[in-house]
């Protein structure tokens, strides 16, 4: 009589693509959350929350953006922007110019200090990422190829609002 201990490896079935696909997806959460809280080695680094690092991410790709540019395209919520760019500011890291030709409005810039330190965080973090791989680069451009095609595709189809998730449809109330 054979039992399932008895059961030779071919015969197994191999986890299904949308167990793998939740796998590869709970990893990138993990990895994320141990690359924030291992900190910075140079004394040099500020250390910055999620919404900030995004932001700055945002500002490295484009010279200058309005509160409403970094909220579109971080998915933060616009009323969430301001606090994040004041605490950026208060680092050093942006400026806020006024638009000369709209008294009101105002564009953002990262400071040399904001382009160096991401420089340095980035470095920092490539340093651990690679340590925790343990340098084999075998299959790191295919590895940053599809996180790019999530990345993306993630981002294109964000839902409006940002700056949490999207819990389904809201409920109607009928009074």
């Amino acid at each position: 009589m054979m039992t399932d201990d008895d059961d030779d490896s071919s015969t197994r079935k191999s986890p299904s693509t949308a167990v793998r696909w939740a796998d590869l997806a709970d990893l990138i959460l993990i990895i994320a959350r141990e690359i924030q809280f291992r900190g910075y080695s140079d004394e040099r680094a500020v250390q910055l929350s999620q919404s900030e690092g995004m932001v700055m991410r945002h500002l490295v790709q484009h010279a200058a953006a309005t509160p409403s540019q970094i909220a579109a395209a971080t998915g933060l919520q616009r009323t969430n922007v301001s606090p994040v760019l004041r605490d950026l500011e208060k680092k050093g890291l942006i400026e806020r110019h006024v638009d000369p030709q709209d008294r009101r409005g105002v564009s953002v810039h990262r400071t040399l200090r904001g382009t160096e330190n991401y420089a340095l965080v980035r470095k920092e973090w490539g340093a651990a990422v690679s340590a925790a791989a343990g340098g084999d680069t075998t299959n790191l451009d295919d590895a940053v190829a599809l996180l790019k095609a999530i990345e993306t595709g993630l981002t294109s189809t964000r839902p409006k609002g940002g700056d949490g998730p999207v819990r389904g449809p809201a409920r109607q109330q009928h009074i």
